[in-house]
């Protein structure tokens, strides 16, 4: 997109632009939660085991993880527009097939082909974003937004599912993809103009390939360990495979000429700081969804719309809380939005260890708050704090590599359930509580660590090592695959 098109486009033109981006990201992050409520409903209609139903979940964030930055790089080289139309069409069928799907093994392949889908509509319409929007401010403004729907769409995801389960079936949840995909598809083609990028990338397929098998390989351990056992000869093949996918991984990247993941980028503090936190808070707010809709149904017996109702302090608290971090970042940068957000999952998961099976609705409608206002304070300062001291060109790949976290970090919480609180997933009554217990511990330390990180990466010292980092990514020639 070159500077006269930019130019010419008036601002209402760049809001109706923004608006068909971030609705990609809606459906997107939306439907990464909005089927964590449908789980128990899918759970006893497909008769589905515990680590297919954390399948069901994992294969959505997985793909999606797995794909952003390739797909980033196809829209740098085939069009940007064409691509994200691309993925707005293969989501809207991937969806009307789950909403289809006869068993659960339809229904997870599905979901695969939902997550390619929509692996070419998130990075490819941050490209498009930081094409159009080129002024510092107005950028800024723009990411601003682009951060709060991620937290708005993924805390409303639950409140839409449950009354669509509630009034409709459990298959409605995958139904209203439809309609925001073909007023996004139809914005695009009126309102969005091509873009490539100058420089043709190569692509990267061995690197992908390693990537894809280490993630994989990790939450497979993670959700199938505790049923085929710890010790058993399939999973200890698997483990080594993983770590040895890793060093393969790292190795093969860091001698690349033009490699998947520029390895350099994690010289910034700044940078590598945005990346744990993000799979941390991620991690927290996975786990989070899919264990509080399974104890709400399944250990309360509360209804999908009443399981909806009681999130919706999280939705509230990201509504007001997700704009508030973002003037705050700002105005203050990211330490003061790290900080409240590490403090407060810190404290709603320690709350979490105290549930029984009796808790009063009033003190999970508090928690619920908490941990709302804790993530939505968190989705600004990621994407702010690595792109911090990256050259123009390169904030479109260090903003997918924060997306990517994301989803891995989603990947990670959910498979963490099964592993450390299998015992909560596979019984009902008094013991889920008490079962759920270690893995609250462990999110609390999550967000120890986003505390002890906001502080580090704020610091003078962090400033300076992407102050260093800038000048040497941008005078090489090296292009790292990612988003522009």
């Amino acid at each position: 997109m070159n500077e006269t098109v930019v130019r010419s486009l008036s601002a209402r033109h760049k809001g109706i632009i923004l608006l068909s981006c971030c609705l990609s990201l809606l459906i997107v992050s939306m439907d990464a939660t909005i089927v964590n409520v449908a789980i128990p409903s899918i759970r006893a209609d497909f008769h589905a085991s515990t680590s297919q139903i954390q399948w069901v979940i994992d294969i959505y964030t997985l793909v999606l993880a797995s794909l952003l930055l390739l797909a980033g790089a196809t829209g740098d080289r085939f069009g940007r527009r064409r691509t994200f139309q691309t993925g707005l069409t293969i989501f809207a069928l991937a969806s009307l097939m789950c909403s289809l799907a006869p068993n659960i093994q339809t229904l997870i392949g599905a979901r695969f082909l939902q997550a390619i889908g929509g692996s070419m509509m998130n990075p490819v319409a941050m490209s498009i974003i930081t094409q159009v929007f080129r002024g510092r401010v107005e950028r800024a403004r723009a990411i601003g937004v682009w951060g709060g729907v991620v937290g708005i769409s993924m805390a409303l995801g639950p409140i839409v599912g449950g009354a669509l389960i509630e009034y409709v079936d459990w298959r409605a949840v995958f139904w209203i993809n439809l309609p925001i995909c073909a007023i996004a598809i139809l914005l695009t083609a009126l309102f969005v103009p091509e873009s490539r990028s100058a420089t043709m990338r190569d692509l990267d397929p061995i690197g992908q390939l390693l990537g894809m098998a280490f993630l994989f390989g990790v939450v497979f351990v993670l959700i199938e360990g505790p049923g085929m056992g710890w010790t058993n000869a399939r999973t200890i093949a698997v483990a080594v495979a993983t770590v040895v996918a890793l060093a393969a991984f790292l190795r093969y990247e860091s001698r690349r000429h033009d490699p998947f993941i520029d390895l350099r980028f994690f010289r910034s503090i700044p940078f590598t700081s945005a990346t744990v936190i993000a799979i941390g808070a991620f991690a927290s707010w996975g786990a989070f969804l899919f264990m509080m809709s399974l104890y709400l149904q399944s250990e309360r017996g509360f209804s999908a719309m009443h399981t909806g109702l009681i999130f919706l302090p999280v939705a509230v608290g990201t509504l007001i809380f997700s704009p508030l971090s973002g003037r705050l970042e700002g105005r203050f940068g990211s330490r003061p939005s790290l900080l409240i957000s590490g403090a407060l999952i810190t404290a709603a998961t320690l709350l979490l260890t105290r549930l029984t099976a009796t808790t009063a609705v009033w003190q999970l409608l508090v928690i619920f708050a908490v941990f709302g206002i804790g993530f939505a304070m968190i989705n600004a300062p990621i994407t702010t704090a690595a792109v911090s001291g990256m050259p123009t060109d390169r904030a479109g790949a260090a903003s997918a590599v924060a997306s990517t976290s994301r989803q891995v970090g989603v990947s990670l919480g959910v498979a963490l359930c099964g592993s450390v609180a299998g015992g909560a997933l596979a019984t009902t009554g008094a013991d889920f509580a008490v079962a759920s217990r270690p893995l609250w511990f462990i999110c609390a330390a999550f967000g120890v660590t986003i505390l002890t990180l906001g502080l580090f990466s704020t610091t003078p010292r962090a400033a300076r090592s992407a102050e260093r980092l800038a000048p040497l990514i941008e005078q090489s020639p090296r292009e790292g695959l990612g988003v522009r």
